[in-house]
């Protein structure tokens, strides 16, 4: 018998079981985790980007959480020895619509407290002389680092404070009883008093697993980035975004600072035909067959067809994919769009077709299990457990 089991290792997963046992010193705590490592995921495949918040909705759960989260993870890196390093974020405005966006975007960065400093057109040159636009915010304290380092210090955390982790774990069945919770694995099975699921891309399906009545199913959405060549990696100071078009879901493609030095381009976003397959051409027929017997999945599709159809363009056609980024750094070239691997997001979606952009959780008496932890999750991940743990015991 445990006093706590958490399932999934990725950095959500890690900052939740760290916290339990700072929390409660003494507890016994067990964390699985179906890979060979931790962070395998989209812990392991995000970009890097330690957010300031700049986007969410006043008073959301996002803004509060990546706000506080961008904080505690420099502090935990200063105290762990990772490096990271705050470049600042540019948001390029490249048309009038856009600077008006920029204007609204403004406010709402006022109205979550986040420091940002708008840029002239002569301005932005000066900074970023390979860059194009009318006009930028400027948010200083975004930063760079590797998540994968954060979450090997977690894990560390998690040992020397008694936590047992094991890998290699898939969990084949969750029963909740009275007074505990019975988990089984191939082979092996546990007991523990309380169970945290923070499954990511499987999400639902340990939910589903647990006996859990959910309206939403995991859709995957594949973000495909380049790599631009080493001789390129000063093209760029700080980390270029666009300004976001509020009728679409996701950001756009995007200039980024990486920790290693290097600078990539994208994500798009289209629809993944497997939920963890990177490569490619991967399919899982069991995958696609998930959502395509949800009809939210269909709702959305209808929704959000003009922009769907455009992504998957570009993700069949380099030229309109390279057409993207040269809207604010026009010096870019086809040779420059270097192989890199995806990330996959894991998108909560409503019965309705809805897409969920906030945290969703489902709690029962020994039971918490983290259905939707959207981007900035990653930044988020102290706060996001200290929210957890407070829930749990």
């Amino acid at each position: 018998m445990f006093d706590y089991c958490i399932i999934g290792g990725g950095i959500v997963g890690l900052a939740t079981a760290m916290r339990l046992l700072e929390e409660r010193p003494g507890s016994s705590l067990i964390l699985l985790e179906k890979e060979d490592a931790l962070g395998k995921h989209q812990t392991g495949h995000n970009s890097g980007v330690i957010h300031a918040g700049i986007y969410y909705p006043p008073g959301s759960l996002k803004a509060e959480l990546c706000r506080k989260g961008a904080e505690a993870t420099k502090i935990f890196c200063a105290e762990n020895g990772i490096r990271f390093e705050a470049c600042g974020k540019l948001l390029v405005a490249t048309s009038d619509l856009e600077m008006q966006r920029m204007d609204a975007l403004y406010e709402r960065s006022e109205q979550n407290t986040i420091e940002v400093h708008r840029i002239s057109e002569g301005e932005l040159k000066e900074r970023e002389p390979n860059i194009r636009g009318r006009g930028a915010l400027f948010v200083p304290s975004t930063g760079i680092v590797s998540y994968a380092e954060v979450c090997r210090a977690m894990s560390r955390r998690i040992m020397a404070l008694g936590g047992e982790i094991r890998l290699s774990t898939r969990v084949t069945g969750i029963r909740e009883t009275i007074d505990a919770v019975d988990i089984a694995s191939e082979g092996e099975s546990w007991r523990a008093k309380k169970l945290v699921a923070c499954a990511g891309l499987q999400s639902d399906r340990l939910a589903i697993l647990a006996g859990l009545s959910i309206e939403h199913r995991i859709v995957p959405f594949r973000g495909e980035y380049f790599r631009l060549p080493a001789d390129k990696n000063d093209i760029v100071r700080h980390l270029i975004y666009p300004i976001p078009d509020p009728a679409l879901p996701f950001l756009g493609v995007h200039l980024t600072r990486m920790i290693d030095g290097s600078v990539t381009v994208g994500p798009n976003a289209v629809i993944g035909f497997a939920r963890e397959g990177y490569p490619r051409l991967s399919v899982n027929l069991a995958d696609m067959a998930d959502y395509a017997l949800f009809p939210g999945f269909w709702k959305t599709v209808l929704a959000n067809r003009k922009s769907a159809v455009t992504e998957l363009r570009n993700s069949l056609w380099k030229p309109g994919y390279l057409e993207e980024c040269r809207k604010y750094c026009p010096s870019l070239e086809l040779v420059d769009l270097l192989p890199c691997e995806a990330g996959i997001r894991a998108q909560a979606v409503r019965r309705d077709g809805a897409l969920i952009h906030d945290f969703l959780f489902v709690q029962t008496e020994r039971m918490l299990h983290v259905c939707n932890a959207p981007s900035p999750a990653a930044t988020s991940a102290i706060p996001i457990a200290a929210m957890i743990v407070d829930r749990v015991i």
